[in-house]
């Protein structure tokens, strides 16, 4: 898998976040406008048909279809439970019986008099969609939906695998640029949102998944590791539904890149809240990113650690997305007007960055992402 980073993700420290749970069928909505609900808080639920299975007695019995109808011992709209005798055939003045008996759980939908099939529908699946995230019902649409909006801390992945879930944020120690092996992984990580450093070994990822830990934030990781907690190598372009005990979410991107220092330090003042937290990612047309919110009622409505509208400027804090400096942090020093020539031999806008060790260094502006 090659290094790949998506430009410009929000990084907000305060903001306001409307999240609509909707049911894919018709059901019942648990709450009104005005609840304060928690993320655990199941807001709507919904039965969605079982399957129907066609019962084909004759074929089993070696009968015909008249004699299959004959023996039913129930009938459309019974209720049938798996090892209840369905049909019996006496044959041969009563010599010989053959029984069959319903291997579901269900209800007879219908019974073919002509091909003597039973279709017996099996019991409903139960769907209910919790809050998922912390705040107050402001919407709802009768038997649809429920929206719930959130005030507190918004942070945008790149990269992510597994659903919804939600925990405790926990800090692991080091910086943002260490290597996360096994020995930092905390054994007491039941229920709780590990946040911290980069590239996490294979072991490291199912230590934190056997600890328990509902989540696990890092900068970058790469396919080995990756493919070893998936089990399979991943070539969808959409994620989340991944049957994983733990979500992972990536920051920055694939390779060796560390968290970076905004998204470290907002984290890290998060740390003991509770936080939201769902890894699917769509890399097609209609983009989705993961995404981590905590709710706090202490945040303000518009403050940004990495906000994309404020766009290119003077002073900000990129990183170079493209060879020769790929992964490396830098700061706008100038903004040329005029395109210029670049080492391809073509003209583009570029702008002039200070790496971190002081080098000037003039970079396409495509070539940078916004931190």
């Amino acid at each position: 898998m090659t290094q790949a980073l998506t430009p410009a993700l929000q990084v907000l420290a305060g903001t306001v976040v409307r999240k609509t749970r909707e049911l894919p069928v018709p059901g019942r909505i648990l709450c009104e406008r005005g609840d304060a609900v928690t993320p655990d808080v199941v807001v709507a639920r919904a039965e969605l048909p079982g399957d129907l299975q066609i019962l084909r007695i004759p074929e089993t019995l070696g009968i015909e279809p008249f004699e299959a109808v004959k023996g039913l011992k129930a009938d459309e709209g019974d209720a049938v439970a798996a090892g209840d005798l369905l049909c019996e055939h006496v044959g041969l003045f009563g010599l010989f019986r053959s029984r069959y008996q319903a291997p579901v759980d269900g209800t007879v939908e219908f019974v073919s008099r002509r091909t003597g099939h039973v279709g017996v529908r099996l019991e409903p699946h139960a769907i209910e969609l919790r809050a998922y995230v912390q705040g107050t019902v402001v919407d709802t649409d009768p038997g649809k939906s429920v929206t719930v909006e959130s005030r507190g801390a918004f942070i945008h992945g790149i990269f992510g695998v597994g659903g919804e879930r939600y925990g405790t944020i926990r800090m692991i120690e080091g910086a943002p640029n260490t290597l996360l092996g096994p020995a930092k992984i905390p054994s007491d990580a039941e229920g709780q949102v590990l946040v911290g450093g980069t590239r996490p070994t294979l072991e490291a990822l199912l230590q934190a998944a056997d600890a328990g830990a509902a989540g696990l934030i890092v900068g970058s990781i790469d396919d080995y590791a990756l493919t070893g907690y998936l089990g399979y190598d991943l070539g969808m372009a959409v994620t989340g539904h991944e049957e994983v005990p733990m979500t992972v979410i990536v920051t920055e991107g694939f390779g060796w890149l560390p968290l970076a220092e905004r998204t470290h330090s907002l984290l890290r003042s998060l740390e003991g809240r509770a936080a939201s937290i769902n890894g699917a990612t769509q890399v097609r047309a209609g983009a989705v990113r993961p995404e981590i919110i905590v709710a706090r009622e202490d945040a303000g409505s518009g403050s940004a650690d990495r906000d994309p509208a404020a766009g290119l400027r003077v002073g900000a804090a990129v990183r170079i997305v493209r060879d020769p400096h790929f992964g490396a942090a830098a700061e706008v020093v100038a903004l040329p007007a005029e395109p210029r020539p670049i080492a391809t031999g073509a003209r583009a806008r570029v702008l002039e960055a200070r790496l971190a060790n002081g080098d000037l260094v003039i970079v396409p502006r495509a070539n940078v992402e916004l931190l």
